[in-house]
């Protein structure tokens, strides 16, 4: 085959650019050399990710899946051009869903899609994925860097993420969930990531921009909104091994009205006393500025509880003081009982 052809076109006149994808793999290789733990059994850059279970301490193991976004978060992050939390985003609403089901999280791979590729935008959103995997004991083992031109307008990308966990077999959760349970709530770390579509309504309609003063803290309105969500990881892990949990929630899309439920066995509902915690300032200005009911607001958000962990009464005390000493702020929500869905009373506030 010829190479003189007269066009003399090449990828890089196409918009893609092997020289940049390269670049962002040997910049981010110590970033994920950073998440390395028992199992790993090889660095980036092979076709596939490789990880040895036996070594990881395993010796009857059941796999379990998760794989998640960011959602419309990611819009303000590209706006305001704060990309290193929505890394640890991504990392934490597939790993605290892992955990969910009794699974240790073992490693991590993304996808970061974008139209033209830069190497420092990408560094600091893979290191963000970094911090994450570390903050969870999670190791980023691989990944896909896409530059897809005609896709994504000038600077925008999309992200997407996929974790594998561990259990030994019969270990998984929820399990033994009964009447008279504890319901321990968690506290978020703010908004996370689910409910942004209606956030970025409500900004809209309040007429800030996200370089405006923070109406609730100190700082600009798209750095408080821009708060990773938090990783419940090692802390619940903790509370699993120590015994007493039956189950575990946690709390994203669909508020604590949806999540909760999904771990509740048929005949089983609970209840929620909301006078138990405090509302946080963020969703009690997203509240007030949108005009939003307090049904639609669980059904919506997190509201301060960002996971949920279902034990068993004479537990509740023990797991409550190693839950503060692994660094949560734990409330006492309610508990399981007969019946269907989430019922609450009092008044969040």
């Amino acid at each position: 085959m010829s190479t003189d052809g007269k066009n003399g076109l090449t990828y890089a006149d196409a918009g893609v650019d092997i020289d940049a994808g390269n670049a962002l793999v040997d910049r981010i290789k110590p970033a994920a050399k950073r998440t390395n733990r028992p199992g790993v059994m090889a660095g980036l850059g092979g076709f596939g990710a490789l990880f040895d279970l036996k070594a990881a301490g395993y010796t009857d193991p059941i796999l379990v899946g998760a794989t998640d976004g960011v959602g419309t978060k990611l819009r303000i992050a590209i706006d305001t051009g704060n990309l290193g939390g929505v890394g640890i985003d991504l990392v934490a609403m597939c790993v605290n869903d892992l955990v969910c089901q009794g699974a240790e999280p073992l490693f991590f791979l993304d996808y970061f899609a974008t139209g033209k590729l830069s190497v420092d935008e990408g560094a600091s959103v893979v290191e963000g994925i970094a911090e994450g995997c570390v903050r969870s004991g999670c190791a980023l083992i691989g990944g896909e860097t896409a530059e897809m031109p005609g896709m994504y307008s000038d600077g925008d990308f999309d992200l997407a993420g996929f974790a594998v966990g561990a259990m030994e077999r019969g270990a998984d959760l929820p399990a033994g969930v009964a009447e008279g349970d504890v319901l321990l709530g968690l506290a978020s770390d703010g908004v996370h990531s689910n409910g942004y579509s209606l956030v970025r309504k409500i900004v809209e309609l309040s007429g800030l921009g996200w370089d405006a003063d923070c109406p609730w803290a100190d700082g600009s309105l798209g750095a408080a909104l821009l708060t990773p969500t938090r990783l419940y990881v090692k802390q619940a892990l903790a509370a699993v091994r120590a015994g007493g949990v039956h189950a575990l929630a946690h709390i994203t899309g669909g508020g604590l009205t949806e999540n909760l439920p999904r771990v509740l066995p048929e005949g089983l509902g609970a209840t929620i006393d909301l006078d138990s915690w405090m509302l946080p300032p963020v969703f009690r200005w997203l509240a007030e500025t949108g005009g939003i009911a307090t049904p639609e607001l669980l059904k919506t958000f997190n509201c301060g509880i960002g996971m949920i962990v279902v034990v068993d009464k004479a537990r509740a005390a023990e797991l409550t003081a190693l839950l503060k000493d692994a660094g949560e702020t734990v409330t006492v929500l309610g508990q399981v009982v007969q019946g269907a869905g989430v019922d609450y009373f009092g008044t969040l506030k």
